[in-house]
């Protein structure tokens, strides 16, 4: 499999040091009090917002335990748009970053901004070179506002270094057992083959797509993470999808271990009852869990998918979160993993991308969401990013995924990045209000309401 091209641009080391006042209004908040922040944006990419640390002015030492980068990750296209690269007409140039540095606290106190701003920075960057090895395109202080003796002085770093994926797309929805191809460029390489498929109490019509689930081990795991039992009231259960290698093998599954069902006196699933999937990868002669996912529909104007992974290790008594977020129901959006920290994904266009990001630097524990199994997880940088298209786009688009190349050793890593992109698909439909017919293909044949 060859990856595609990606740079990824991290700008962080924040630090700001500027003059306060001996005596200080009594409306001021001192800096050292209250963090200071800056907003970064690059051109046709969703802005971002950072938190920037304080240093008195006569301190030349960066604070420990800084913030994490803020991320972009630019794809081919998008490295070409931004150098002109584009068109046959278009002139060589170099991209602005764009900063703003505010003082004091972020948000708004009765419609006004609570920050005040220091300045704003504009940094050229070249990156001709970023797809072959890691450039750092700054790296100091830089001093911001006016040009008098009271300046104030920002740090920062900003590097760009090569961060290559495999992408992946269905060639349609999940529902439909379409297949998967690998993309490079204009080239699409057919890899995985899908089979979506209903899980019934009898063991005879369950699907021959998962020959290993009828062993012990995998129905051990299957009960002990979720029910198959009957519930009263309105519920979509048992789907499952079985992603195959071109040799006809399952190499990964996603399994709906608990039933999506309807919160009483209402007709969509809950946060506090949500439906779950496991992600399976064979090994040993059975399924192994690798992962989880929750899902369920959010309250409120947003109306968004809630969804919360979380990675199963095997030497961990308890799972690693590693994406907690929501996406919007009516547009769909981006789930990105990401352990460097905050990042965007993609130019700016149709997809939104503000809706779902990594939780930040380090996964958490499910239990106290303290970050003492950090070391039990295998994953860094970028791991992987899907998209979900939203409901009444009747999956005129399957999901693509990217996935870090250094998180693929064999066919089945990969496989099983693809099958959390498909659970998390359905899910989208799993948690469509029930007063919603779905699509016939996720309808069983005895039922084709729910």
């Amino acid at each position: 499999m060859d990856p595609c091209p990606f740079v990824r641009l991290s700008v962080g080391n924040f630090a700001l040091k500027f003059p306060v006042a001996a005596k200080p209004a009594l409306t001021a908040v001192h800096p050292s009090s209250s963090p200071c922040f800056c907003k970064i944006k690059l051109k046709s990419f969703p802005g971002q917002t950072a938190v920037v640390p304080y240093i008195p002015p006569e301190s030349n030492n960066l604070p420990e335990g800084n913030h994490p980068a803020i991320s972009f990750h630019l794809s081919k296209s998008d490295l070409d748009r931004l150098t002109g690269k584009s068109s046959l007409f278009s002139k060589a140039k170099k991209p602005q970053l764009k900063i703003s540095v505010y003082s004091g606290r972020r948000g708004s106190t009765c419609g006004v901004n609570s920050g005040r701003l220091l300045g704003k920075i504009s940094l050229e960057l070249d990156l001709a070179a970023a797809e072959t090895r890691a450039v750092i395109l700054c790296n100091g202080w830089i001093n911001v506002g006016k040009e008098t003796k009271n300046v104030a002085q920002f740090h920062l770093n900003v590097k760009a270094e090569p961060d290559p994926r495999f992408v992946f797309q269905f060639d349609g929805a999940p529902e439909c057992s379409p297949q998967v191809s690998l993309i490079r460029g204009n080239i699409r390489q057919p890899v995985f083959t899908c089979k979506f498929n209903f899980r019934t109490s009898d063991r005879n019509q369950r699907s021959r797509s998962l020959p290993l689930e009828h062993s012990s081990g995998a129905r051990g795991w299957l009960s002990s993470f979720g029910s198959e039992r009957e519930r009263p009231g309105k519920e979509r259960k048992g789907w499952s999808i079985t992603i195959h290698d071109l040799s006809g093998s399952p190499v990964a599954a996603a399994s709906m271990v608990t039933p999506f069902v309807a919160s009483p006196g209402s007709d969509r699933v809950s946060r506090s009852n949500p439906g779950c999937w496991l992600i399976l990868r064979p090994g040993d002669g059975t399924w192994k869990p690798w992962g989880r996912l929750e899902a369920w529909r959010e309250r409120g104007s947003a109306d968004g998918l809630g969804y919360r992974f979380e990675l199963i290790p095997d030497s961990a008594a308890t799972g690693i979160v590693l994406a907690d977020s929501t996406l919007s129901c009516s547009k769909g959006g981006k789930l990105v993993i990401d352990m460097n920290g905050n990042s965007n994904s993609g130019g700016g266009g149709a997809t939104p991308r503000s809706a779902a990001t990594s939780p930040g630097a380090s996964p958490r524990g499910s239990g106290d969401y303290g970050y003492g199994l950090w070391p039990y997880c295998m994953y860094r940088g970028f791991v992987m990013s899907t998209s979900v298209e939203g409901e009444g786009q009747n999956g005129k688009t399957g999901p693509m995924v990217e996935v870090g190349v250094q998180q693929v050793a064999c066919t089945e890593d990969a496989a099983t990045f693809v099958a959390l992109s498909a659970a998390l698909d359905l899910s989208m439909d799993a948690c469509r209000l029930f007063s919603h017919k779905l699509r016939k293909e996720l309808c069983p044949s005895k039922d084709l309401q729910f």
